[in-house]
């Protein structure tokens, strides 16, 4: 599954390469860009059924996913498994919370959907937020795990594709080293 699934980055030009800065502020060389796969409603629908596959076994009342980058993956996740959706989004604190009339019920069965997973900080606050409001983290799912595996959010993890890319610290960058620029194509602001 892994080969398809990097084939659909390639094919979508997701897969990125030059010097970026990533969400949790570190530096890599790489970046799967997930809004160019998600850019096509086949190539959605296909990794998306990959996904649901793997999470039907948890039996989810309710998809929930950080947003930006994530609420295409939320949306169609909830979709083939016939579940609501609703996203997190940060507040002028920076924390997460629901907001647009979304509402969780206690006890309520909830997959966390993100799109890339390198530290798994955006995840674990919403993780955080979910317990807050009396829901139940069954599992995460995501379309690639960037750590390689080494991210523990405390419940079933489940990738359509795990690779373990490197990253920087700034300070130890060896591109910044080189003088090349970084930028940032994700959604969130540096921290």
């Amino acid at each position: 599954m892994t080969d398809d699934v990097m084939q659909l980055f390639e094919k979508s030009g997701a897969v990125l390469h030059g010097h970026f800065i990533l969400t949790s502020g570190l530096h890599s060389d790489t970046y799967m860009q997930c809004a160019k796969l998600f850019e096509f409603g086949d190539i959605s629908q296909k990794l998306c059924e990959k996904a649901a596959a793997k999470i039907r076994k948890y039996n989810a009342d309710v998809i929930v996913s950080p947003a930006v980058g994530a609420i295409i993956f939320g949306y169609e996740l909830g979709k083939q498994l016939g579940i609501p959706n609703m996203f997190a989004e940060r507040e002028k604190d920076g924390n997460f919370a629901l907001r647009r009339g979304f509402e969780l019920k206690k006890g309520a069965r909830v997959v966390i959907a993100e799109n890339v997973v390198t530290t798994g900080g955006s995840v674990k606050e919403v993780i955080e937020l979910v317990k807050r409001l009396g829901g139940d983290v069954v599992a995460v799912a995501e379309v690639v795990d960037r750590s390689g595996g080494k991210v523990d959010f405390g419940v079933p993890n489940e990738s359509l594709l795990q690779i373990d890319v490197k990253t920087y610290d700034p300070q130890d960058c060896p591109m910044c080293k080189a003088g090349t620029t970084a930028v940032k194509p994700g959604s969130k602001g540096l921290k």
